[in-house]
């Protein structure tokens, strides 16, 4: 993170340093560790920094405090595999963390490959979302763009075709956009999650100016989201409840879930439903029965 700007630090070429990345996930997922937590005793010195020492971490990991030392200064040049497995379990690494920490220190295979500037959703996808009549679909790819999606989710989200392609991407619209913070119910779960894919994406292609543009944006513009990207958590889109406050039909709990379509490896499908029988079920009919050009111009909202 810049001291002056508060944007995140960047790299040559316009994306995120990838040195700076690993160096500071190392240093947040050991912060959040205590001795007691990982089976050590805590000899009661006084901790000048939150969470395990680096002795500590590198005695959990049977790696030297020299070599740990210079991982978490950002130089993984030359590290194995064994050692980065090592290291995620003295961490206790999620799996998405795990894999996170592997993009961060062994980033080359990545940088090698020119990050699309922008993609669309391909022709059958398209069809197969207006063939899925009755649940909300969209397709999102990479920098949480929101590439197509169906009726039902623009009566549900509201109307993402009256806004210029640049502005439909999930994380402006979540942080940017008050609309958005009135639809979730749980607005803060939402932000953090939609961080944390960011996160997850940032490790895959540091390189990516388009990306790291995004998160100078928002980092300058939201205070909420300058401070959730300063955690470090990651996360990938899998599945879930959400919450929402329809402006229409009032509150919906929905299931949602997430998909790679073949040959998409960039590119999610994620639809949502209620569990039959219930009054979402019955929401999200009626809100269907309705043409989704004819809701209120003001009615714009997200989730995903």
């Amino acid at each position: 993170m810049d001291e002056q700007t508060g944007e995140p630090a960047g790299a040559p070429g316009g994306g995120l340093d990838p040195r700076a990345e690993l160096s500071e996930f190392l240093r947040t997922r050991r912060a959040r560790l205590k001795p007691e937590d990982v089976g050590l005793p805590d000899i009661g010195r006084h901790r000048r920094v939150p969470g395990l020492r680096r002795e500590e971490l590198a005695q959990l990991a049977g790696v030297s405090v020299a070599y740990y030392t210079r991982l978490e200064q950002g130089n993984g040049r030359n590290v194995s595999a064994e050692v980065l497995d090592a290291i995620a379990r003295a961490l206790r690494l999620s799996d998405a963390e795990q894999a996170h920490l592997t993009n961060l220190a062994r980033p080359g295979r990545h940088r090698r490959r020119p990050a699309p500037r922008s993609r669309q959703a391909r022709p059958a996808l398209r069809q197969l979302l207006d063939a899925m009549e009755t649940v909300p679909a969209y397709v999102v790819g990479r920098r949480s763009e929101i590439l197509a999606w169906n009726r039902m989710a623009a009566a549900l989200f509201g109307d993402w075709g009256r806004l210029p392609a640049q502005e439909r991407n999930w994380a402006r619209l979540v942080f940017l956009d008050p609309g958005y913070r009135d639809l979730f119910v749980e607005w803060d779960q939402k932000a953090c999650d939609m961080v944390a894919y960011l996160r997850m994406d940032a490790g895959l292609r540091p390189d990516d100016p388009l990306l790291s543009s995004l998160v100078g944006e928002l980092s300058v513009k939201s205070e909420e989201f300058r401070r959730l990207w300063a955690r470090h958590d990651v996360k990938e889109k899998s599945h879930g409840v959400k919450r929402l406050r329809h402006p229409l039909v009032g509150e919906l709990t929905l299931l949602w879930e997430s998909f790679r379509p073949a040959g998409e490896a960039e590119q999610s499908l994620v639809t949502y439903f209620a569990e039959a029988g219930s009054a979402s079920a019955e929401a999200l009919r009626l809100l269907g029965s309705w043409n989704a050009d004819a809701l209120p111009s003001g009615t714009r909202t997200a989730a995903g």
